[in-house]
């Protein structure tokens, strides 16, 4: 018979330990935060939905994913003393400062805070980790379009109000040469007219904006 309380009491605690499982599962999962637990290595065991949504991807194909492969480490000393921490037995908050892609492909930068976990302080322990973003990085000047000498010249004209003529007259050309590199611009940027082939080159950078007359900013492309 005292087996059989036995049996019963630890049933009875195996089930309410799944009921709090699957309790912080839940909670786990509706936290607003970026959230993941991963062992001692940095692998992902278990990722919420807001860890997954900073990735692009789904919280189940986190797992087994490095997380610093996921979130690029901006110190490598700082990677090395929570290795030495953690191999030591130490149980602080470690932090590291990262940048990641986001799933708009924007490049942001802030930092994971990870906090060692487990049952026993003699367990080897798994990792609470939490994203903070603060900011995201500044976009590089984006290059100027790739254009000949030549074409930087006919697009300053056009902008400057010079008619086909003109621009003939100004590079040497005849009004069939001017049509011709107006015609490969046009194609090459899917411009409707000049108006708008104007609108793109200052758009792409070919044009310095701010300037009168016109300049062009010329990269060497091909003719």
């Amino acid at each position: 018979m005292r087996g059989a309380h036995r049996e019963v009491r630890v049933d009875a605690e195996q089930a309410g330990a799944v009921v709090w499982r699957n309790r912080a599962l839940t909670l786990f999962d509706r936290v607003a935060v970026p959230v993941a637990v991963c062992d001692v290595r940095g692998r992902v065991i278990l990722a919420n939905p807001e860890m997954a949504a900073e990735c692009g991807t789904t919280p189940g194909r986190l797992r087994d994913r490095d997380v610093l492969d996921l979130f690029r480490p901006q110190d490598a000393t700082q990677v090395e003393r929570i290795t030495e921490a953690l191999r030591l037995r130490h149980r602080s908050r470690y932090e590291v400062s990262v940048r990641w892609r986001s799933a708009d492909g924007t490049e942001r930068f802030g930092e994971l805070t990870a906090d060692p976990v487990s049952d026993t302080v003699d367990d080897t322990p798994a990792l609470l980790v939490m994203l903070r973003a603060r900011g995201e990085c500044a976009r590089p000047d984006p290059e100027p379009a790739r254009v000949t000498p030549v074409e930087g010249r006919v697009l300053a004209l056009l902008a400057g109000g010079a008619t086909t003529a003109r621009a003939a007259r100004e590079l040497g050309l005849s009004t069939d040469g001017v049509t011709y590199h107006l015609r490969r611009l046009s194609a090459r940027w899917n411009a409707a007219n000049r108006t708008e082939l104007v609108a793109r080159a200052y758009a792409l950078g070919v044009l310095t904006p701010g300037v009168w007359p016109p300049e062009a900013k010329v990269v060497p492309g091909q003719a």
